[in-house]
């Protein structure tokens, strides 16, 4: 059974997330990457649903991330340019967030740099992702919004679909 996610703080602008999956690290890397299977599990509580994922791969590539909420219509989302890809072990981008018309106290014009690292053991990957803010203030904010239970819910969804259940 995978491990639920792991949050450290591992300085006063960052945020790091551990994860396990039983799964190989191809697949792991596959869900990060693919749009089509991006939409199926990044979706954070129920009731939302991810009507745009823009995403072209590779170093300088950008990609474009917008949520909705169903029952309202609301949206936000994120975007950024790929840093660094290195697949299947390797994304680094930075990550704008878009407020739209759900608002939030994440500052809109100062990225934040993300990290996703994937290593791989006896068939469970570990996923290790580290997100560094502008200040602490961000980082609270960020951590304020729930976004790693969000987190958690959509990696319990992907979990199903590793083991072969609907999304």
């Amino acid at each position: 059974m995978p491990k639920p996610l792991e949050v450290t703080l591992p300085s006063d602008r960052e945020v790091r997330v551990t994860r396990t999956f039983n799964a190989p690290r191809t697949l792991v890397w596959d869900a990060h990457t693919k749009p089509e299977l991006i939409q199926k599990w990044m979706l954070g509580p129920p009731g939302w649903s991810m009507p745009v994922c823009e995403m072209d791969v590779r170093k300088n590539g950008k990609y474009r991330w917008r949520w909705r909420n169903d029952s309202s219509g609301k949206e936000f989302g994120f975007h950024g340019t790929f840093e660094d890809v290195k697949a299947p072990s390797r994304i680094a981008h930075d990550q704008y967030f878009d407020p739209g018309d759900v608002g939030g106290s994440m500052p809109a014009n100062d990225p934040a740099q993300i990290t996703l690292e994937l290593s791989e053991s006896g068939g469970v990957t570990t996923l290790v992702s580290t997100m560094r803010f502008v200040s602490k203030e961000a980082r609270d904010g960020a951590v304020g919004t729930g976004m790693t239970d969000g987190m958690e819910i959509g990696y319990a969804r992907l979990d199903g679909m590793f083991a072969g259940k609907p999304a």
